[in-house]
């Protein structure tokens, strides 16, 4: 491997750049494991502004077609010729550009990304062994390209998402059925929360986001057959050379099964495309923006059971990732995103409260978890999910997105750490304990997962029931929920979700708090 020198250029004072806003990265705890290859060729994503504000129109609730969005929204063509002259400038081609996803792919060698981005990009080893590329500090761009330039994605390449799955085991080893006392099957669960009947989804497609694993046909026929459920049409799309790549249950094939297995059979009428793309910030947003924007498959709701605690993302991609969110209610598309699976501290040390992105973006329905007791079908106990400091539904305050309009009468508190007053989490909630959890084929091996990457599908599926029962797309359904919560939720009122070291978390009470949102939804 032909290694590089660092570069010696000060990228505060280079003349004519500016750095870009958000992309700032701290230092890097991982240990160091060495320079890398100067020319390495390497894919950046870079997103753009819109033509114009989406601001209005999403205060006044409305839903356009693809075309319609990308004509008013989209990315001009003077945009993109100031990019490619850019590009052009540092040796970096253009391998694909997107108005509608407001999206430019370059390619390029390491060396000339580094130049053209004013940053030094090294290599680190992380915990788990992984040797990945990052850098410190920020990004700069051109100044032409202030305000046009909103994110760069793709200069590292470190793992950046985990899935909120759990697997129920004993000693390390995989719980069969009937040692899962209480576990169910999706299409039971439907049954138990009273979702729509007489509709199975039709005409509906669910778009699934997956960071890795992948599903097996025939472990997909087998499971439906097991429910005596028509096996839904179910296709692998890849984004930047993801693939639907199935390996074993330890793996993120879990996850990807699970989030097929309740989507489908609670709503086995509907499409689905599984979004395959790697597991970095680069491959998670362009797995998002071509999901919401696939003229071709025409998701109507979108399930993402992967995510991080919002410390450990940079602002540029969280508003980024944020804006992708207004484009989907804009579209008419609902985004149902896991909450996390580690409760109050959502796996950060610091003693400190923590929520889980993307469900904290405000344009999305956050997802969190309950521990379910059942008796003859029925509930009889259902509260917050909390079984010790690694398996507890995620909850809280944003510190990074205010107080939404449609929270401010909803009660949320300050943050438990900062007193900030942000974004809550959850919006809803529904059974994630492994304890009590979902029966899954995976890799020909029958399993009980729980998480709250099992609510985020089976809301998804409930949406496509109620797009198909109501005739038309529900899309960003906070708004409603949060103008008339009783019509649509039954409240979670017991438990809480406190797992820092310093005891600060929240509580499960009366109306909305930041352990089950309002509870477990049913309509909408």
């Amino acid at each position: 491997m032909a290694a590089k020198k660092k570069s010696t250029k000060n990228n505060s004072t280079v003349s004519g750049y500016m750095e870009l806003a958000g992309s700032e990265k701290p230092m890097i705890m991982d240990k160091a494991a060495g320079l890398t290859d100067a020319h390495q060729v390497i894919s950046v994503t870079i997103r753009t502004r819109r033509k114009k504000s989406i601001e209005a129109a999403l205060k006044a609730g409305k839903q356009i077609d693809h075309d319609t969005y990308e004509k008013l929204y989209g990315t001009t063509a003077e945009d993109f010729d100031a990019i490619e002259v850019f590009a052009q400038k540092y040796h970096l081609t253009i391998v694909e550009r997107s108005s509608a996803r407001r999206t430019v792919v370059v390619m390029g060698r390491i060396n000339d990304f580094e130049e053209a981005f004013q940053v030094h990009l090294s290599n680190y080893i992380n915990d788990e062994g992984v040797v990945y590329r990052n850098r410190v500090g920020s990004i700069h761009i051109p100044a032409n390209l202030h305000g046009i330039i909103e994110g760069v994605f793709g200069l590292t390449n470190k793992p950046h998402a985990t899935p909120k799955s759990q697997k129920l085991n004993k000693d390390g080893m995989f719980v069969s059925h009937a040692a899962a006392i209480g576990s169910f099957t999706p299409n039971q669960l439907a049954k138990i929360y009273g979702f729509p009947t007489g509709v199975t989804g039709a005409g509906q497609c669910i778009g699934i986001i997956e960071l890795g694993g992948g599903f097996r046909n025939v472990d997909i026929q087998n499971y439906f057959k097991s429910l005596g459920i028509t096996t839904p049409a179910i296709k692998a799309q890849s984004v930047d050379g993801g693939l639907n790549q199935p390996t074993n249950a330890n793996s993120a094939d879990g996850e990807v099964m699970l989030d097929i297995e309740v989507a489908g059979a609670v709503a086995p009428g509907a499409k689905q495309v599984v979004y395959f793309a790697g597991n970095t910030d680069k491959g998670f947003i362009d797995a998002i923006t071509t999901a919401i924007h696939d003229k071709v498959n025409n998701p109507s709701v979108i399930s993402i059971s992967w995510g991080s605690a919002e410390v450990n993302w940079t602002v540029q991609a969280m508003n980024s990732f944020n804006e992708a969110f207004k484009a989907a209610s804009l579209l008419g598309i609902t985004i149902c995103i896991a909450s996390g699976d580690q409760g109050s501290s959502d796996s950060v040390t610091d003693g400190k409260v923590h929520v889980d992105f993307p469900a904290s973006s405000p344009y999305v329905l956050a997802c969190g978890g309950t521990k379910l007791i059942t008796k003859a079908n029925k509930v009889s106990q259902e509260t917050v999910w909390n079984e010790g400091t690694t398996s507890a539904g995620g909850g809280g305050v944003s510190e990074n997105f205010p107080l939404p309009d449609y929270q401010k009468t909803a009660g949320v508190p300050v943050s438990a750490s900062t007193k900030f007053k942000g974004r809550g989490v959850p919006d809803v909630a529904a059974d994630a304990d492994p304890s009590t959890g979902y029966q899954v084929l995976v890799d020909g091996q029958k399993l009980v997962f729980g998480g709250t990457s099992a609510v985020a599908p089976l809301m998804a599926g409930l949406i496509a029931l109620l797009n198909q029962k109501n005739k038309n797309r529900a899309g960003f359904v906070n708004p409603r929920l949060y103008a008339t919560p009783q019509k649509f939720c039954r409240d979670i009122t017991e438990g809480n979700n406190i797992t820092t070291s310093t005891k600060l978390g929240y509580k499960a009470g009366k109306g909305w708090d930041a352990c089950t949102g309002w509870g477990v939804m049913n309509t909408i």
